[in-house]
C-alpha cells in the first residue's frame, strides 16, 4: 500500500477568507493547480481528511466538501478501505489527442464580419492585492446563501404556477410587488401594466434603442458622461451630442442656445447622481428640462441607478414624477446591494411602448421566474428594507472613512465633494500629470487603478473612485498606496 503525499498541503493551499468564493471551492481550485503544476502526481495517496482539516486550519467537513467536489471532477478517486488517490484526468485527454489530435479552431477567422469598435469596453483581470471601480457595491454585505435560502423555498413550493401565476405578460406576482416597493419609497402611482422588469442594464438600453432611435436622430447626453448606453445609442446609428456640466448638473440652457425645435430625439440623463461627477440636477433645472422637452418635442430617458445607494431622505422628485411619464421613461435598478444573480433592472414608460419592448426580450433569452418570484417574496416578506437599511448604514461608514483617509492622505492636492448618491468619489487633481503613469506607479504597489476610472483633457485630470467596496483596512492601504504612488509620479514629472 502506498504511504500518504509527504508535501505539505499548507504549502500548497492558501486560504483567504476575504474572498468570496466558499473555503472548500478555493481548497478545490488550488489543488486543481497543484496537479498541474505536478505538486501532487497522478496516483498519489492522500492523507485523511482530519490530517488535512488540521494542516489547513478548517473543519473537516469542509475538506470532506472538497475532496467530494474533486471527486466529482475526476480529480480524485475515492476508494474504500484504500484511501483517496491523486488523478489527472488531462493526462488522459493528452494521451487520447495522441491518437487522434484535436484541431482547435484559427486564431482569425477566414471569412468578414460586422467589427464595433465603438462597443469595446475595458475588461479589467485583477491580479493586484488592491483594487478601485467607478462606484459597485460589496456583494458581502448581504450574505448570498440568505437569499439563496428565499430561492430555494421558491423551489421547493408545489403549485408554483398557482401560487404566482406567470403568464405571456411575464410575473405578475413580482410586477405586482416591485409596483408596490416602487411606489412606497420613490412617491410614484403605479399599476403593474407601466412597468417592465428587465434582467440586466444593456437590455435595457438595447430596447429603448430600437423602439427610439434611427439612424441620424441626435441624442444628447452630459459632457463625461456613461459610455455604457453612450455605445449601445452610437450603435443604433444616434448622433452623440453632448451637453456642459456644472455644480447644479446638465446645463439646459445650453440645450436651448444651441439646439432647434424639432432637432433634439433624445435627452439621456441621470439627475440624482452624474457620471461620472457624482453632482445632481437642480431642482429649477429639473423643470427646465421638462419645459423644453415639450416645446422642443424631445424625450427624457432618466437613468436612476443610483436611488437605493442615496443616504438622504429629501431624494427630490425624480423628473418622471414630476412629469407623469408624458415625456420621460424612468429606468432603475432594484436590489443594486444584492448579488448580481439577484439584481433585476426595469423601465417605466407608456404602456403601448412597454408591450413593443416585450417583444425584444426573446432576443435575451426568457426571463428566469423563479429569481422574480424570489425577489417578489423579498419584498412580500419586508426583507428587503432590512437588507437596505444594512447596506445603507455600512455604505455611509465607508463614504465617511474615504473622506478623511482622501484628505489626510492628498491634502491640499485634490478636491473633492462627498457625494449624495452613489458609491464613487469624483477627485479633481489641483494641476496636471500623467494618469497613465500613476495607473503604472499604483500597479507596482499592488493596487489597480482601471482606465474607466481615469478622465484627463486639457481642463481635467480626474479619478472616479468607488469606496463602497472596500472594507475598512483595504481602504486605508489602499488610498495609502494609491497616495505613494502620486508622489512618486508628480517627483519623476
Amino acid at each position: 500500500m502506498s504511504s500518504p503525499v509527504s508535501i505539505g498541503f499548507h504549502s500548497i493551499i492558501k486560504i483567504d477568507r476575504r474572498k468570496e468564493d466558499a473555503v472548500y471551492i478555493q481548497i478545490v481550485y488550488q489543488f486543481i493547480n497543484a496537479v498541474k503544476r505536478n505538486l501532487l502526481e497522478d496516483g498519489d495517496l492522500l492523507p485523511g481528511s482530519r490530517k488535512i482539516a488540521t494542516e489547513l486550519n478548517v473543519h473537516r467537513k469542509t475538506v470532506v466538501a472538497a475532496l467530494a467536489e474533486l471527486q466529482e471532477q475526476g480529480w480524485v478517486e475515492i476508494l474504500p478501505n484504500r484511501g483517496t488517490f491523486v488523478k489527472n484526468p488531462e493526462r488522459v485527454i493528452t494521451a487520447a489527442s495522441a491518437i487522434e489530435a484535436f484541431r482547435q479552431p484559427p486564431d482569425r477567422a477566414p471569412y468578414h464580419f460586422r467589427k464595433e469598435l465603438i462597443l469595446d469596453t475595458p475588461v479589467f483581470e485583477i491580479p493586484e492585492r488592491y483594487y478601485f471601480t467607478d462606484g459597485t457595491p460589496d456583494y458581502r454585505i448581504i450574505e448570498t446563501e440568505e437569499l439563496v435560502r428565499f430561492y430555494a423555498s421558491m423551489v421547493k413550493r408545489k403549485k408554483k404556477s398557482d401560487e404566482f401565476p406567470a403568464t405571456t405578460d411575464g410575473n405578475l406576482f413580482f410586477r405586482d410587488q416591485l409596483s408596490y416597493y416602487l411606489n412606497l419609497t420613490r412617491g410614484f402611482h403605479l399599476s403593474r401594466n407601466f412597468l417592465l422588469p428587465i434582467a440586466s442594464r444593456e437590455q435595457i438600453f438595447s430596447i429603448l434603442s430600437r423602439l427610439l432611435i434611427q439612424q441620424g436622430d441626435i441624442v444628447l447626453v452630459e459632457n463625461l458622461s456613461y459610455f455604457l448606453p453612450n455605445m449601445i445609442f452610437s450603435q443604433a446609428g444616434a448622433k452623440l451630442k453632448t451637453v456642459p456640466v456644472d455644480a447644479m448638473g446638465m446645463e439646459i440652457d445650453y440645450i436651448a442656445d444651441h439646439f432647434a425645435p424639432g432637432e433634439i430625439r433624445c435627452v439621456y440623463i441621470n439627475t440624482k447622481c452624474q457620471y461620472p461627477t457624482t453632482v445632481s440636477l437642480s431642482e429649477k433645472r429639473k423643470i427646465q428640462l421638462l419645459q423644453l422637452a415639450e416645446q422642443y418635442n424631445f424625450i427624457v430617458i432618466e437613468d436612476d441607478v443610483d436611488f437605493e445607494s442615496s443616504l438622504v431622505k429629501d431624494k427630490g422628485e425624480s423628473l418622471f414624477r414630476k412629469n407623469a411619464g408624458n415625456r420621460v421613461i424612468y429606468t432603475g435598478t432594484f436590489g443594486r446591494f444584492l448579488d448580481p444573480g439577484f439584481q433585476m433592472n426595469f423601465l417605466i414608460a407608456p404602456q403601448d411602448l412597454l408591450e413593443e419592448g416585450k417583444k425584444y426580450m426573446n432576443l435575451f433569452g426568457k426571463p428566469n421566474f423563479m429569481i422574480e418570484k424570489t425577489l417578489g417574496e423579498i419584498i412580500h416578506q419586508g426583507d428587503i428594507f432590512r437588507y437596505q437599511r444594512k447596506f445603507q448604514k455600512i455604505v455611509a461608514e465607508r463614504k465617511d472613512l474615504f473622506a478623511q483617509l482622501l484628505q489626510s492622505n492628498f491634502e491640499n492636492e485634490i478636491t473633492f465633494e462627498v457625494p449624495v448618491s452613489g458609491l464613487a468619489f469624483w477627485i479633481r487633481f489641483k494641476f496636471s500629470f500623467s494618469l497613465t503613469i500613476l495607473q503604472e506607479k499604483a500597479k507596482e504597489k499592488g493596487v489597480l487603478l482601471p482606465s474607466n476610472c481615469l478622465y484627463q483633457n486639457r481642463t481635467v485630470t480626474a479619478l472616479r473612485l468607488g469606496f463602497a467596496h472596500l472594507d475598512e483596512k483595504d481602504m486605508c492601504d489602499a488610498v495609502r498606496l494609491l497616495h505613494e504612488a502620486y508622489h512618486e509620479t508628480v517627483e519623476a514629472k
